[in-house]
Parts: structure tokens; C-alpha cells; sequence
């Protein structure tokens, strides 16, 4: 036993004393300045020079252009239009990833393609088949103008749009997950009892619970910064489907250049709190499958 443990620990001594797996201290430390380099000059200083322009003409002028009416109504719908795609895709998510990881059907290819879908498709693309089907010379627009539903350039439109782009993000770092993690729990749970809805409680759920975390986040950021198919339903009717990106837009287009940069700075803190978040989780999972390894 003793014998094992020695040879175990002077594996890593062996790897690092050989020449071949080590760099020269040069190389090491130009990577790194590389690094450093791009990070400072293609994130940090754009995402300083927000705040910078934001704040130019003071915190009474940026504190006005977040509070205008118009940039009030550009958050609520934002944050309404996410609060309704977030939750739908974590439900489908879960059910996608279960039913891909878990079982085999007829179909399980495709179903994972249409997935994958709005990865391969153009937001602006997603935007236009929206018009062609629910708009008033849509395929169905006669049908909801009819019974006085307004789709296209209104509030539903945004939210479907909002629902298309977030589409993969839960049910695909759930999928391989899920894989991973086979199915053996499951069973012994539903051999010992358990109905369908108590395994998953009590034995899925807690399992997969970091990664359903982190793929809420990115969907719940990508929901807030979405551009291109919400500007292709939205018709930019001020103070009623403005989104956020659409708001900074407008601003931009007129010149109001503080004011664009203090609302864009909204969508900075976003991006700032989703990172973190973010690294939390993965801390979080990292830390949660160090204590399985670790032996009783």
C-alpha cells in the first residue's frame, strides 16, 4: 500500500522535471502579455469607455436618460420579455435534455438539430419568418387581426422572437450533462420505489442543478441583449416595443450620444453580473465534484 502511494505522489514530480512538457519562462510570460493585451484592448477599455461616455455630462444627465419615460418602458419590456422566455425554455430544456439523455426514440436526431437551430440561423432571419406568419399578409395574420390579436410590432412578437434566440441554451448544457451522468440513480430510485416525479426531485434535479443554473444565466443574458430578430418584429414604436438594444439604438442614430452610452451601461452591468454569476457557478460545480471524488 505504501509502495502505491510513494509512486503516486512522484508521478507529477517526474512530469514536471521532464524537459519535453515544460516551456521556457519567455514563452510562458509572452502568452500571458498576449492575453493581457487582447483582453485589455478588445473588452476592457470598450467596456470602460461606456461608463466613461455614459458619465461624461454628469450623474444628473445619466441618471435622466435612465429615468425617461421612454427608457423606462425599453426596461420593463426587456425585463418582461425575458421573464416570460426564460422560465418556457428552462421547462423545455429539462423535458428536451431528459428525453434525449435518457431515452431512445424515432426522431432523436432531429429533435437535437432543431435545437441547435437558432445557433445556425440569423437572428434577423428568425425576425422575418415571425412577419411572414403572424403578420397582417401572414400566413396566419388574417386569422388573429380577425379576432383583434396583434402580434407583429406588439408585445407577443417580441417575446416569440426573445423565445427563438434562447431556444438551446438550457437544453444544451443540460444534454451532455445528463449523458454523462447516465441513468444508474435514476434507476435504483424507481427500483426502490419511487414514482417518476419523486425521482426527479429528488435524484435528477439536485444532480443537474449547476448546470441548469448556468444555462439559465446565459439564456436570461442572451434574452436582455437580443438585436436583430426583436428589431425585425418590433416595428421601434417608442415607449411601447423598444426593447433596451433598440432604445441605444434610437439614441445613438440622433446623436444623443450620453444618453445611449448611459442606457448601453445597463447592459454593461448585465454582462458584468452574468460573469460573475457565472464563474460562481462554475466554482460552485467544481467545488461540489471535488467533494464526490474526495473518499469518505
Amino acid at each position: 500500500m505504501s509502495t502505491v502511494t510513494l509512486n503516486l505522489h512522484a508521478a507529477p514530480r517526474h512530469y514536471e522535471d521532464n524537459p519535453a512538457t515544460r516551456e521556457s519562462a519567455w514563452v510562458k510570460w509572452t502568452i500571458i502579455a498576449v492575453s493581457l493585451l487582447f483582453f485589455s484592448l478588445f473588452l476592457l477599455l470598450p467596456l470602460a469607455t461606456v461608463f466613461v461616455e455614459g458619465l461624461k455630462k454628469g450623474w444628473d444627465a445619466y441618471l435622466a436618460a435612465l429615468v425617461e419615460p421612454d427608457a423606462l418602458s425599453a426596461v420593463t419590456l426587456t425585463l418582461l420579455a425575458a421573464a416570460i422566455a426564460v422560465p418556457l425554455n428552462l421547462v423545455f430544456g429539462v423535458a428536451a435534455a431528459w428525453a434525449i439523455a435518457r431515452f431512445e426514440f424515432r426522431g432523436k436526431q432531429f429533435l437535437i438539430t432543431l435545437i441547435d437551430l437558432p445557433f445556425s440561423v440569423s437572428p434577423v432571419i428568425a425576425g422575418l419568418i415571425y412577419v411572414l406568419i403572424f403578420s397582417t399578409h401572414g400566413w396566419f395574420g388574417t386569422w388573429f387581426a380577425d379576432h383583434n390579436v396583434k402580434i407583429i410590432f406588439a408585445v407577443p412578437g417580441i417575446v416569440l422572437a426573445t423565445i427563438f434566440v434562447t431556444f438551446p441554451f438550457v437544453a444544451r448544457e443540460l444534454i451532455p450533462l445528463m449523458q454523462a451522468q447516465g441513468r444508474e440513480e435514476e434507476e435504483a430510485a424507481i427500483v426502490l420505489g419511487a414514482s417518476g416525479w419523486q425521482t426527479f426531485w429528488h435524484v435528477t434535479l439536485p444532480n443537474i442543478k449547476w448546470g441548469l443554473i448556468y444555462g439559465v444565466v446565459l439564456c436570461n443574458a442572451r434574452a436582455m441583449g437580443e438585436f436583430g430578430a426583436v428589431s425585425v418584429v418590433s416595428g421601434h414604436i417608442r415607449g411601447y416595443t423598444n426593447t433596451l438594444p433598440l432604445h441605444i439604438e434610437i439614441l445613438y442614430n440622433e446623436y444623443q450620444l450620453s444618453a445611449a452610452f448611459a442606457v448601453a451601461s445597463l447592459l454593461a452591468m448585465l454582462a458584468l453580473v452574468t460573469l460573475v454569476i457565472k464563474s460562481w457557478v462554475e466554482w460552485q460545480a467544481a467545488r461540489a465534484a471535488s467533494d464526490d471524488l474526495r473518499p469518505e
